[in-house]
């Protein structure tokens, strides 16, 4: 059974805090909700969260915690002692969260050592509707990792939080490169890539329309931010897609229009990715090639195996 409901922030860790900050609140469009000594915490406008990119001064680049929401207190329960019993490190136990939004919640580590939160009862934010060519993040998308051993961490994910695969990519030479995971109706909130070390792959972050995620890169080119790959759209989720490098050298993507599943009937895709038409069904984006792929297998997580101290 699953007790995960959605995606609800990825907590990164950057040795420039003050360059960071102003990447996101400005360029990317996300606005701080609070902040104390060297954290920040960020939200988009248009989503309910209290925040979707939490940022901590630090020594090393690393991901903190990726954060997914549960339904109540009791189902934060029932799945840290699942996970306790199956094995699995915990690092905080069920208890009371005390930043913004508080709430009830537990850490632990998963198989390649990252620090993930499952909450329940944080409070709403106060949110509004995005209006027309308003080409900011409406939500927190997907987030994607990076894995030495993607099969483990697919396997890890399906068997202690129940998300289940929606799409796969694979390459005639390289083999299985992507598996795209879901944990409600959208077609992926979290996915997994083959990459030489365990590693940020990219956060995502859902535009209003089409017309509102065409202005946000065009805005992101004009300022100079580089672009990765893009502007696209995928085969597997149906999305567009627009990659760019924030100033740590994460990769960031401005989407729109991912597809929402039927989750009682739909079955799992084997998708081509050396057919153009799977990375880009439009033709619009420059060719993914072995230089592109490289620019966001990021470096080596410094946090693994070791819980964040916030």
């Amino acid at each position: 059974m699953r007790l995960i409901t959605h995606l609800r922030h990825i907590d990164l860790a950057v040795p420039d805090h003050g360059l960071q900050h102003a990447f996101y609140t400005g360029h990317w469009g996300l606005t701080e909700v609070a902040s104390d000594s060297g954290i920040s915490f960020l939200a988009a406008e248009g989503s309910p969260e209290q925040y979707v990119v939490r940022l901590r001064q630090a020594a090393d680049k690393r991901v903190d915690l990726i954060a997914f929401g549960a339904a109540t207190p009791a189902d934060v329960d029932t799945l840290a002692l699942r996970l306790g019993r199956a094995g699995v490190q915990i690092v905080s136990e069920p208890g009371a969260i005390t930043t913004p939004g508080g709430g009830y919640g537990f850490r632990f580590f998963d198989n390649e050592g990252r620090t993930v939160e499952v909450s329940a009862d944080v409070a709403l934010r106060e949110h509004r509707r995005i209006e027309e060519a308003e080409s900011i993040p409406v939500r927190l998308s997907h987030v994607v990792l990076n894995s030495a051993d993607p099969e483990g961490t697919v396997a890890f994910y399906e068997k202690h939080l129940a998300f289940a695969t929606s799409d796969v990519l694979m390459h005639p030479r390289m083999g299985t490169m992507m598996w795209f995971l879901r944990c409600n109706d959208w077609h992926h909130s979290f996915a997994v890539a083959r990459g030489p070390h365990p590693a940020l792959h990219h956060a995502s972050f859902e535009l209003r329309g089409i017309d509102e995620y065409m202005r946000g890169t065009g805005r992101l080119l004009r300022a100079g931010v580089e672009k990765i790959w893009g502007p696209g759209r995928h085969k597997a989720g149906n999305n567009t897609f627009s990659y760019f490098l924030d100033p740590q050298g994460n990769t960031l993507e401005y989407t729109t229009e991912l597809e929402r599943l039927d989750e009682d009937t739909w079955h799992p895709g084997l998708h081509d990715f050396s057919d153009p038409g799977v990375s880009d069904q439009w033709g619009t984006a420059n060719a993914m090639d072995e230089f592109v792929a490289a620019k966001s297998f990021n470096d080596v997580d410094k946090g693994l195996f070791v819980a964040p101290p916030v």
